[in-house]
């Protein structure tokens, strides 16, 4: 008989309180624990970035628009001219196309979303929808530095193994190098989609940023985050640091072998140039980025915000420009197809 004086039996098997906690605490603990199992993780969250800027917000929309618009149509240009010009179908040139690809796909995973933020503050957005933009995002951004490791690779064999160059930069020598590049970008961007896709999200669900950017999301999780920090530094180390480690190398001997060579090699040179300008203003957005999130407290939010998106799109901008202007060939060839 349950009465006052005789509180109901708890089975040996049941949580059993500790009756030296304060009465009520033992109860307590269990039901916050009881209640925080049973909340459903986000599947909806708030793009927040430059909120800070108030009524000014929208006046990004026309300098994000305008960059948008050089990317997209110095982009397509130079594909269309290498693509369009049987003399310019060689190596080199196809891997210029080939960064001209990934450079005119970027933005547009991205771009546009923020755009509609800034003009009608839409700022909501799935989390599965975050995550396709997460692997997009990442993907072609890797993609970006592999490509500069191909074009690293076409120059060392042609200025240090000229003999050796079509051999090499044939279309099955040539995937030897492709195909295990592709293949390392392709698993490790998945896996820490996935693993940040895993996450509970249980508590805010507002990232401070203007597109789903990996860390951003994976702070919003209520759970342990030491794999997905484990994994993203990992990706970071395999994928762009030993490309450019790796590129690096490359023109060091490419150098070298070109100014020991006299004057055909100095003109050899020439497009080496070109791409050490491309690679060094990459590597400079990348660490301003990468400061801007180490100096949280010297820097407002939008800063950083503003500097991780332009790390994105800067390069889709000045990569085709650079290109264009300073590669002899497509340089005529533009001009032609634009006079025409």
């Amino acid at each position: 008989m349950v009465t006052a004086e005789h509180p109901p039996m708890i089975p040996c098997d049941a949580e059993c309180p500790n009756w030296l906690e304060p009465p009520g605490l033992f109860w307590e603990e269990r039901r916050m624990e009881r209640q925080a199992e049973n909340i459903t993780s986000h599947q909806l969250f708030i793009l927040d970035g430059f909120s800070e800027l108030g009524a000014l917000r929208p006046v990004l929309f026309v300098p994000f628009f305008i960059m948008l618009v050089v990317s997209l149509s110095a982009n397509s240009m130079l594909l269309y001219v290498v693509a369009s010009q049987r003399s310019l179908h060689s190596p080199m040139y196809v891997l210029i196309a080939g960064m001209a690809c990934v450079d005119v796909s970027l933005p547009l995973f991205f771009i546009p979303n923020m755009l509609l933020s800034f003009l009608f503050d839409w700022r909501g957005i799935s989390l599965v929808s975050c995550l396709v933009q997460i692997y997009f995002v990442h993907l072609l951004g890797a993609f970006q530095s592999t490509l500069l490791l191909w074009m690293a690779l076409d120059r060392y064999f042609a200025i240090c193994m000229p003999l050796y160059y079509h051999q090499r930069m044939a279309v099955p020598g040539f995937l030897r190098f492709v195909i295990p590049l592709v293949v390392r970008n392709v698993l490790m961007v998945a896996l820490v989609v996935v693993l940040a896709g895993a996450l509970p999200f249980c508590s805010v669900n507002v990232i401070n940023h203007c597109f789903c950017e990996h860390m951003a999301l994976v702070e919003l999780a209520c759970g342990s985050t030491a794999v997905n920090s484990l994994v993203g530094l990992i990706s970071v180390f395999f994928i762009p640091v030993a490309d450019f480690l790796f590129i690096i190398a490359s023109y060091v001997v490419i150098f070298s072998s070109a100014l020991g060579s006299g004057k055909s090699g100095a003109k050899a040179l020439h497009t080496c140039v070109t791409h050490m300008v491309v690679l060094s203003v990459s590597i400079v957005i990348i660490l301003v980025a990468f400061l801007s999130y180490r100096i949280r407290n010297g820097l407002p939010a939008w800063v950083r915000v503003f500097f991780s998106s332009l790390y994105l799109l800067f390069p889709s901008c000045f990569n085709p420009i650079v290109y264009g202007v300073r590669t002899a060939e497509i340089r005529q060839h533009i001009l032609k197809t634009l006079t025409c």
